[in-house]
């Protein structure tokens, strides 16, 4: 059989094995704990109504409150988050399937059964794990943005919003951010149009404290929303760092580059240049590798050649066999 050209010059060791595979199975899973704890431990006992599809699913629970004393009577007998978070998702994912990648869908499925399964295995609490409402929407959305980061780090996904995104930007030029945001205040807003739960209603109630309530849970659905997008950046940001080299070695570039595809698993490139001042040929060794691989590299260039010049700049992203996958 042919080997591509990828596999002809770097071995084709870069491959998503099926060990790689089951271990971001296995980190989607535990990842999703602390996710669905977040929302059951804090969301829901502040009455706080976020973004995305936790959102939606929140305004359902709320609004069906007392309503199926029977059927969900370990709910209060309002229709469960897990229900709805697994209905509405294999709704969104039956029209994702024909029109979005099917990997995509079938990870996302995976996401969502098993978020759903924490759902119900997790109890709601009856009184918030954090009492004020402000350092709960803080504290609650960087913990659920850093779990969700690491979802999305591991190819997974929670599924909600980012389907109808993904759908979206299939159809119209419109980025997917935009459509993430659009949709997370449309969600927020619609919670002013919930009554206040029972608990936080008294005899003599005035309609300005009505509507001052209603405005600070949408301020605080907003703050909510606004801790875990960033969390979630500033995540992913840190889990896909990568480092570059350009490594200047006149007479060991070979040996570089041998030992650093032998020893550090990367791929390397021989750039073909002239040095300027000398007039000489040069060869430059060019590296691209994550973080943790840099010291490792770093002492391959001091020992085979001390004289060498190397610079390092750290990168964003790195996409392609060895790094992250392609997003569709």
């Amino acid at each position: 059989m042919n080997k591509s050209l990828h596999e002809q010059l770097y071995g084709g060791h870069y491959g998503q094995t099926p060990i790689k595979t089951a271990v971001e199975y296995v980190v989607i899973l535990l990842a999703m704990f602390p996710m669905a704890m977040i929302v059951n431990w804090i969301i829901l006992p502040q009455n706080i109504v976020s973004g995305g599809l936790t959102g939606i699913c929140a305004i359902i629970y709320y609004a069906t409150s007392g309503m199926f004393p029977e059927t969900f009577a370990m709910y209060g007998g309002s229709i469960p988050v897990w229900l709805t978070t697994l209905v509405f998702n294999i709704i969104l994912l039956a029209i994702a399937y024909f029109t979005v990648d099917w990997r995509f869908c079938l990870r996302t499925l995976f996401g969502t059964l098993l978020l759903a399964m924490w759902y119900r295995v997790i109890p709601i609490r009856e009184t918030p794990l954090i009492d004020d409402p402000v350092s709960a929407c803080i504290v609650g959305g960087l913990a659920f943005g850093v779990a969700l980061g690491i979802v999305m780090a591991n190819n997974g996904s929670s599924g909600g919003t980012d389907i109808v995104a993904k759908v979206v930007h299939h159809y119209r030029d419109i980025s997917l951010g935009r459509v993430m945001i659009i949709c997370d205040l449309i969600i927020i807003a619609s919670s002013y149009m919930l009554p206040l739960p029972d608990k936080f209603v008294y005899d003599g109630i005035t309609p300005q404290e009505i509507a001052d309530f209603k405005t600070r849970r949408i301020l605080y659905g907003l703050c909510m929303t606004v801790s875990y997008t960033l969390s979630v950046d500033t995540m992913m940001s840190h889990l896909r760092r990568s480092v570059q080299f350009f490594i200047y070695s006149q007479n060991h570039y070979a040996e570089i580059a041998t030992t650093i595809n032998n020893s550090v698993n990367r791929g390397v490139t021989i750039l073909d240049g002239t040095g300027w001042y000398s007039k000489q040929p040069m060869h430059v060794v060019s590296v691209l590798a994550r973080r943790h691989e840099a010291q490792q590299i770093m002492r391959i260039v001091r020992d085979i050649d001390p004289n060498a010049f190397v610079s390092q700049a750290n990168v964003s992203g790195v996409f392609g066999k060895g790094f992250d996958t392609f997003t569709q």
